[in-house]
């Protein structure tokens, strides 16, 4: 088979001009990867980022993040490969914090430069990496624990339920029943009494308030009243009468002396028992004692009987 002529220049051409293509990239490319710095972050949890994510400075996209893989000695740990083609710089101690653009975006890395007059950061640095919990990692870091006593307190009333269950077998509940069905009737009954004594019931009412007010008011008396000055004229009035009797105990006085005179007693007493006896003698004898003549004749003189 003949190639013509024109077929061949064309194949040429398109050779050409796909080699002219696949060179310009190529040379494209190498002048970009040539100012691609690569950085290194290390997280616990990564928070669903993934390859090609965003790598910003306030808002600005400045990379992607190339590669996730665990830490070769760290368990647990995850490294974050950010490749940064923005030729910006910041500080070797500026945080990379993990967030979300928007409420449906996928994650993302944002660098918050560290203004401190520190290093700058260079290839193959490793930054610190933080994670910016936003609005939804906040509502959720607050609901959590209260996520947690909810469902302790369900789990709770769950086993509360059926240990209430559980007691209230059949003869349980015809108790409980019974029960129930007796207070019912002794409020009935109660309520009966009250209104067939509501008289006496609101005149006991109209007496408790009465006390109370005259309790109220005499309470307002006694505050009104000064009691600390009665109490210390009570207490001078204590300590001299104990003072007078403590005189008297001791002898002194005339009240001390007659108390205390065994002499002045015992004469007393005699005395007492003379005045008996010439009273007596008087009531007997007045004639010996009271002798008047009414119309002026001699009076007779007593004389004495003698008593059988």
């Amino acid at each position: 088979m003949k190639i013509s002529r024109e077929l061949k220049t064309g194949v040429i051409a398109i050779v050409i001009i796909v080699l002219f293509i696949w060179g310009y990239n190529f040379l494209k490319d190498q002048s970009v990867y040539d100012s691609i710095r690569t950085f290194y972050v290390e997280y616990s949890n990564v928070q669903g980022l993934k390859q090609n994510s965003e790598v910003t400075i306030n808002g600005l996209n400045i990379g992607k993040v190339s590669n996730i893989y665990f830490h070769p000695r760290k368990e647990g740990k995850l490294i974050v490969q950010m490749d940064v083609t923005n030729n910006i710089e910041f500080s070797a101690n500026s945080v990379t914090k993990i967030y979300s653009p928007g409420i449906i975006s996928q994650k993302a890395i944002k660098i918050i430069m560290a203004n401190d007059g520190a290093l700058i950061a260079k290839n193959k640095d490793t930054l610190q990496g933080e994670i910016d919990l936003g609005i939804l990692g906040t509502i959720d870091d607050q609901i959590g624990p209260l996520k947690t006593k909810l469902e302790s307190f369900v789990s709770n009333t769950d086993s509360l339920i059926l240990d209430f269950s559980n007691l209230l077998d059949a003869e349980n509940q015809r108790n409980l029943k019974l029960s129930i069905e007796n207070f019912k009737n002794l409020s009935y009954k109660v309520d009966q009494i009250l209104e067939s004594n509501k008289e006496m019931v609101d005149s006991l009412l109209i007496h408790t308030n009465t006390s109370m007010r005259n309790l109220s008011e005499m309470t307002d008396s006694l505050k009104k009243a000064d009691l600390a000055a009665t109490v210390i004229k009570l207490q001078t009035t204590l300590d001299s009468f104990n003072s007078v009797l403590d005189s008297i105990q001791s002898g002194s006085g005339s009240i001390g002396k007659l108390m205390n005179d065994d002499a002045l007693y015992n004469n007393l007493e005699a005395a007492s028992k003379e005045l008996e006896e010439l009273l007596n003698d008087f009531k007997l004898h007045p004639k010996r004692y009271v002798n008047v003549s009414v119309f002026g004749k001699k009076a007779k003189e007593y004389e004495e009987k003698t008593d059988e």
